[in-house]
């Protein structure tokens, strides 16, 4: 549900913000991490002023029996793999912290991030799950994309590895298993936000145009019920219509004049890389592009894609509160610096942040770095139980180590996991399109799971 204030739903908290993309890989200077039998080695580099980055990369013969050892299956590649670069940051970030508070009990935290590609070829996250599963680590934050998490989430929780994705959205993966957990909103937050708003820009019909995968699927059901309950109509693409497309799909001139022949007062895509044919399919049809509604699949920077102004206007939501100016240059000089490019888009980067923190802040209290652990004491550090607020890994681990319940309120802005492992609350954030093909953030939505 979408919390009422002045306005149906709206809550306005922050402006201004613009995303972009940045593709690089992962990596540590210097050091391949392969002969080390701890954390590896830590580079530094003047950063800030609360404490040097630091990039501390697992060694070959690390575990959780000498290390805190944050594993992660990410996008490297694949269609996803824009959200890489953040996501990536915000785990190391997030280690470069925790040591420079002293590690967990007693020892440095690392990092080894492997690749998750895509849905289209599962092989890769599920390779990268069978790794880790041999590296005992700690924790592993992965994946991005639903449909990948359900193709390897049963492995680690056999394995009895704690899993948090700072991504993942999918309502199937609501309770999923003990070993399970998310920083990201389920997608009953984020359809509700969306179906209200293109509500409330005045659209009485609209038309899906959504790939067959768990994400689309799943988010358009919910983005129809919230629409349809302010009155809208559906008439392309809805739930049990059978008219989705497959992944990977190149071409979509079928796809659109079909959706067109219905006339929609606005279309919502809901793809990965196919909206990149999608769009160009749209404007030859001679649709308004500024009636164009997306999520956060594919609300990403499109300047290098299309012609200025193709996507003026268009509006789509990111999971995510907008985080501060002080955090968004901490992570990408640390990006800059250890991953040879800064940030320009900073999705799921507070996510993958705070979903190392709380990790690291479980295994504290747990007084150890097992992963068995961490997700007996990972509710508990959220603040399910209630605690004393604190923001920092330093902050929440002094009180800890005084014996206090604590309620860590990092970056994201997420409330407290609830009994479904799920943020108890989340905000929305609404991107509108500049002439640049640049999403803009203009407004935020706080919801409740």
């Amino acid at each position: 549900m979408i919390r009422s204030n002045n306005r149906p739903w709206l809550k306005l908290v922050a402006g201004g913000a613009v995303l972009g993309l940045a593709l690089t890989a992962c990596g540590d200077d210097g050091d391949d991490g392969d002969s080390d039998n701890g954390a590896g080695s830590d580079e530094t580099s003047s950063s800030t002023e609360e404490a040097a980055l630091t990039n501390s990369e697992c060694g070959g013969n690390a575990s959780s029996a000498d290390a805190f050892y944050a594993g992660g299956i990410l996008p490297l590649t694949g269609s996803l793999a824009f959200l890489g670069p953040p996501e990536i940051a915000g785990v190391g970030l997030a280690v470069s912290d925790i040591n420079a508070a002293g590690g967990v009990n007693g020892v440095d935290a690392c990092h080894n991030i492997l690749d998750s590609g895509d849905a289209n070829d599962l092989s890769v996250a599920r390779q990268s799950a069978r790794e880790l599963v041999g590296k005992k680590p700690s924790v592993v934050v992965g994946a991005a994309s639903s449909s990948v998490s359900l193709g390897f989430v049963d492995t680690l929780t056999e394995a009895q590895i704690t899993q948090i994705s700072p991504a993942n959205t999918a309502a199937e993966l609501s309770g999923y298993s003990d070993y399970y957990f998310r920083t990201a909103p389920e997608d009953s937050v984020q359809g509700s936000a969306l179906g209200s708003l293109i509500a409330q820009d005045g659209h009485q019909k609209i038309a899906f145009l959504v790939f067959n995968d768990a994400y689309g699927t799943g988010l358009r059901d919910f983005i129809q019920a919230s629409y349809e309950g302010a009155g809208g109509q559906v008439v392309y693409g809805g739930k049990g219509e059978g008219q989705e497309f497959p992944p990977g799909q190149t071409t979509f001139s079928s796809e659109v004049t079909s959706a067109l022949a219905t006339n929609p007062d606005a279309i919502v895509i809901l793809a990965f890389d196919e909206t990149g044919a999608i769009v160009p399919e749209l404007a030859a049809q001679g649709w308004d592009m500024s009636k164009i509604y997306m999520t956060d699949g594919n609300t990403s920077d499109w300047s290098e894609d299309f012609d200025p102004g193709t996507l003026e206007g268009a509006k789509g939501t990111i999971p995510g509160a907008d985080a501060s100016d002080d955090f968004k240059t901490r992570v990408s000089d640390w990006s800059a610096e250890f991953e040879g490019a800064p940030l320009d888009d900073y999705s799921y980067a507070a996510e993958s942040y705070d979903a190392t923190i709380l990790a690291a802040l479980a295994a504290a209290k747990g007084g150890s770095n097992e992963s068995t652990v961490v997700q007996e004491n990972l509710l508990a550090v959220s603040g399910a139980s209630g605690g004393t607020d604190c923001a920092s890994y330093e902050e929440c681990l002094a009180l800890l180590e005084d014996g206090e319940e604590i309620a860590y309120q990092g970056p994201s802005g997420i409330g407290p996991l609830n009994e479904n492992h799920d943020p108890s609350s989340a905000f929305i954030g609404i991107y509108q399109y500049s002439n640049e093909n640049k999403p803009e953030l203009v407004d935020s939505v706080e919801g409740v799971s």
